[in-house]
């Protein structure tokens, strides 16, 4: 969910545009009733010290960042500290955010996958160590040496070879493929850099760890992941995706800023083919739970109050251990020069940075119209969990940060340096104003008295692309449509830009994902190829358009004989 965007880790900034003023939005929600004002005045009374005007920064946030609701909760020391709602779950209902409402907590699910690891690791039924192969072994890479290398500690820290979000349109947005159709077609995804040589975010690699803990484990990811981790840690209303939400659930609806300006809701998403790589729903109530357990070094306390261990402090160790260093580069605007870590990397299913002296284990997650971030402080016993509806980092990030310096006992410092709503709205009007830049550089650049070399008829075909499949350009009158063969909200309409260039523009406008469509000629004047960007740097980075290579289907290769062997 992008940021700048390398990774969804690192705060997701699709769609995310500058709004300063909001207190005419609608966004707030009505003000509460006597008793609801007794109940907030009471749990304000219990809370430490350090976090007074903490609700006020949080509606700030909103306000600021234009986001209808915001669910927060903070532990220490094995103690809820604050657990709490803000706003709106959905803006048409009016129904507010509470501790136990659901979010797609996207990519933080990823930490859930490595711990399912380390459980079986702990079992003796597989070792990080393991070649992929000795547990999948019709696992294939696109390059023979990688296929033979690849361990399962490889799966689940970004280093593979691939590009970043290599694949991803495999199952964003949701298509029909299997877990295992996903996994298969890896071997046709090109590789984009060194095996282990460099950092590159992917979500793919960790549907293949789901895979290898159903065939350790005889059973499905879901089953594995209620009967030993939900479960015991009575992570009662966590649902494995969106497809097992309950109608007696507390569900948040999603907002995206439809063409980057209009907000509009998202419609609900599944991850039924990767889940392993953020499909989960949760509750701030619910993960107090699972950051408990983490800061106490994978303990937790029964339903008897007996202490039982999910998995060992070795195997945590290792999860929080660096695997994958980052470069730490500049802030993005002055204003958040505080915030920039001195090391960042990537462990097993964690990132890994510092703040204040400190070390943070952290993520982020992405989803259509929901962003989130859960950070742990180890050697102080804090975790903070910050779930929102709506797509922009930097609400979460401003509210993790206010969170951080209140627990952490910083020092009064002056609301110009460490106003973090003013400094996550700086870089996300930078942001924006960059990517207008971009845009105003292909206007430049654009022949807009040029036509297309081929009349409109000649460009239709089906298209193959050796790893996603088939995607139909088709002539609707004069105009062309283009479909993504197994993902249904992608289908849009082709307008031309210059030359054998196109723009689609798709349906679903709160994709943001519009991308130009360039088309090759062969000597004799047909098509040999299509290629494929997004128009936007916003765009999230999961709509790996780049990485598609789409031929005629006369002169690709059949896709039956390239699936197989």
């Amino acid at each position: 969910m992008s940021s700048a965007a390398v990774d969804r880790t690192a705060g997701w900034s699709r769609g995310a545009l500058l709004v300063l003023a909001l207190a005419s939005t609608g966004m707030l929600a009505a003000a509460p009733s006597a008793r609801a004002q007794e109940a907030m005045q009471a749990a304000a009374a219990a809370e430490p010290a350090e976090l007074a005007g903490f609700d006020a920064f949080v509606e700030t946030t909103r306000e600021t960042f234009d986001v209808p609701g915001i669910a927060v909760a903070i532990v220490r020391d094995g103690e809820v500290v604050l657990e709490r709602g803000y706003g709106l779950r959905d803006l048409q209902t009016r129904a507010p955010v509470g501790p136990r409402t659901l979010f797609a907590i996207a990519s933080n699910t990823k930490a859930f996958t490595s711990a399912s690891l380390s459980i079986l690791a702990d079992e003796g039924r597989l070792s990080l160590d393991d070649r992929v192969i000795d547990h999948l072994p019709w696992f294939r890479m696109s390059d023979d040496y990688i296929t033979g290398e690849m361990r399962v500690r490889d799966l689940l820290v970004h280093r593979s070879g691939l590009g970043l979000g290599a694949g991803d349109l495999l199952y964003w947005p949701t298509t029909d493929y299997s877990t295992e159709e996903v996994a298969r077609r890896l071997r046709h995804v090109p590789i984009d850099g060194s095996f282990r040589g460099q950092y590159a975010y992917d979500n793919i690699l960790y549907g293949v760890a789901q895979l290898v803990i159903e065939a350790a484990s005889g059973q499905s990811y879901a089953q594995f992941l209620q009967q030993r981790i939900l479960d015991p840690l009575g992570m009662a209303s966590t649902r494995f995706n969106s497809d097992t939400l309950r109608a007696d659930d507390e569900i948040a609806t999603g907002y995206a800023k439809a063409d980057f300006k209009d907000l509009q809701p998202a419609p609900r998403m599944a991850w039924a083919n990767v889940s392993g790589a953020g499909g989960l729903y949760s509750s701030v109530h619910d993960m107090t739970r699972w950051m408990r357990m983490q800061l106490a070094g994978g303990s937790y306390h029964d339903a008897a109050g007996e202490t039982r261990r999910l998995f060992s402090e070795k195997r945590q160790q290792a999860m929080w251990t660096v695997v994958t260093p980052r470069a730490v580069g500049k802030a993005p605007v002055p204003e958040l020069a505080p915030a920039m870590p001195n090391f960042s990397g990537y462990g097993e299913g964690w990132n890994l940075s510092d703040y204040r002296g400190e070390k943070l284990v952290w993520h982020t997650g992405g989803w259509p119209g929901m962003v989130s971030r859960l950070t742990l402080v180890p050697e102080r016993g804090i975790g903070i969990v910050v779930l929102t509806n709506a797509e922009v980092g930097g609400a979460f990030q401003a509210v993790t940060l206010r969170a951080l310096d209140a627990m952490l006992g910083a020092p009064a410092e002056s609301p110009t340096e460490h106003d973090w709503n003013a400094a996550f709205a700086a870089a996300l009007a930078a942001s924006r104003g960059k990517a207008d830049e971009d845009w105003d550089k292909h206007v430049a650049a654009r022949d807009a008295r040029s036509k297309p070399s081929l009349p409109v008829a000649d460009y239709a075909a089906t298209y193959r692309d050796p790893w996603y499949g088939d995607v139909a350009i088709e002539r609707d009158g004069e105009r062309l449509r283009m479909r993504f063969t197994r993902t249904p909200a992608l289908r849009g309409t082709l307008e031309h830009w210059q030359h054998d260039t196109f723009i689609v523009r798709w349906d679903e406008r709160w994709l943001n994902a519009d991308a130009f469509v360039s088309f090759a000629l062969d000597p004799d004047g047909k098509v040999r190829e299509a290629r494929m960007e997004a128009v936007s740097p916003l765009t999230d980075f999961s709509f790996d358009f780049q990485h598609l290579r789409l031929a005629p289907v006369e002169t690709a290769q059949d896709e039956t004989t390239a699936d197989r062997g």
